[in-house]
């Protein structure tokens, strides 16, 4: 399936940038061109009015500490592409200010494509500029099966998806399991589902769709997600945690997405807690993941003889332990400690401060996230006046995942700093 006559966009590969310096022996240094700090202005302007809601031309250039006239430089364009709309004349946030008009993401803009790609699912949507997800579709393949089914399976779908926007989207962004290569757009292993390692995903969806299209890690999607439109919206430091089958993370620092080489960074799960502890997927001893995953607490829950242990999960253990069992307040008790550990590690090195839970430890809410919370408390030495903050998303995982996927198509096309 193609979009034809589209505008000609460069996003997808992260390539190092070139640096220009005294030479071979002296320090290097990395210019800023105008082109770049043009697109850097505009990305910042952008996020202003994701992070602030829809702003005049005179509330943006407080914001930003510049005048009216270097706003108007910067979203005139964007109006003239329709990106931006004007709304209706309001009375300024300035008093005795005259009118203003509101500006906003155009609801008539093109929109993203989303891809969340998990061992053995798919989910495919298109999202709006402010986050509306449309067009969400489903699909299962067989993680063990063969690599040509699955692609028939994710394209015919995404296919689907893509047939309901009125005109060619930004672009394509994917959200996967497993270690990604997202400088290259490479699936390099995917232990619980082995037809996706070695998947050149991004070259194979650009060929196909004629779109560009970009991919990152899952939690990092999910990351991106919370900084867009969940509680890390306005923040500049921040971590998302993962718990599931698997652990995983993603850190947001200074108002950045810490990637590492070719998006290596994140892989918290095996990351180790206990010398010498249990033997991981990865084949490693004592990753953070086997004792804070769905695995260990459906282990321990039949160690224990809770009833159906094979489908416990944080959310029961809440519940249960709500309704008084003492068998299940230990287990949760236990479990979010083995989830703070791994925390109290990043807060005793990055200082991040805010936590924000996804996946099964999640799904116990806030009183799991109190338990976590309390527990880090109790473990990190803290510093006077520190406040650690863990929270849940609200917005579900799937669809911060998808609004993530889209993020980075928005991070890669309209130069939006995440």
């Amino acid at each position: 399936m193609k979009f034809e006559n589209q505008p000609s966009y460069s996003l997808g590969r992260r390539t190092p940038s070139k640096d220009i310096g005294a030479g071979e022996t002296g320090t290097n240094v990395t210019l800023i061109s105008q082109l770049t700090l043009g697109a850097i202005n505009r990305g910042r302007v952008l996020q202003a009015l994701y992070d602030n809601g829809p702003k005049s031309r005179v509330d943006l250039a407080r914001l930003a500490g510049v005048n009216r006239t270097t706003i108007t430089g910067i979203v005139q364009p964007m109006i003239e592409e329709k990106l931006l709309v004007e709304g209706d004349a309001a009375p300024s946030d300035v008093k005795g200010g005259k009118p203003a008009r509101p500006l906003f993401f155009n609801p008539d803009a093109p929109m993203l494509g989303a891809v969340l790609l998990l061992p053995g699912k798919i989910q495919t949507c298109l999202v709006t500029l402010t986050g509306e997800i449309q067009a969400h579709r489903k699909a299962d393949f067989d993680p063990f099966g063969h690599r040509d089914t699955f692609l028939s399976v994710i394209k015919e779908t995404l296919s689907s998806t893509l047939s309901q926007a009125p005109q060619a989207p930004f672009g394509i962004g994917v959200a996967s399991a497993g270690m990604i290569d997202s400088d290259n757009g490479v699936i390099l292993a995917v232990n619980l589902a082995p037809v996706l390692t070695g998947v050149p995903l991004v070259d194979l969806l650009q060929e196909h769709f004629s779109l560009p299209v970009v991919i990152d890690h899952h939690p990092r999607a999910l990351l991106v997600g919370d900084r867009w439109f969940g509680p890390g919206r306005g923040l500049q430091t921040f971590a998302a945690i993962y718990t599931g089958e698997v652990l995983g993370g993603a850190f947001y620092i200074e108002g950045k997405v810490y990637r590492g080489l070719a998006g290596s960074g994140g892989e918290l799960g095996h990351s180790v807690v206990q010398i010498d502890g249990e033997a991981c997927n990865c084949g490693k001893r004592g990753c953070w993941e086997t004792v804070a995953a769905l695995p260990w607490l459906r282990r321990e829950a039949g160690r224990l003889g809770l009833r159906d242990p094979g489908n416990i999960t944080c959310a029961r253990l809440v519940n249960e332990a709500a309704d008084g069992s003492k068998a299940a307040d230990a287990l949760l008790d236990r479990y979010t400690r083995n989830v703070a550990f791994g925390i109290v590690n990043l807060q005793q090195t990055l200082s991040l401060n805010s936590y924000v839970l996804h996946g099964d430890v999640a799904g116990g809410g806030q009183a799991a996230a109190e338990r976590v919370r309390q527990h880090v408390e109790q473990l990190v030495m803290m510093r006077p006046n520190q406040e650690i903050s863990i929270t849940v998303n609200g917005i579900g995982e799937g669809h911060t995942a998808l609004r993530g996927a889209a993020g980075l198509v928005l991070s890669s096309h309209l130069k939006v700093v995440i």
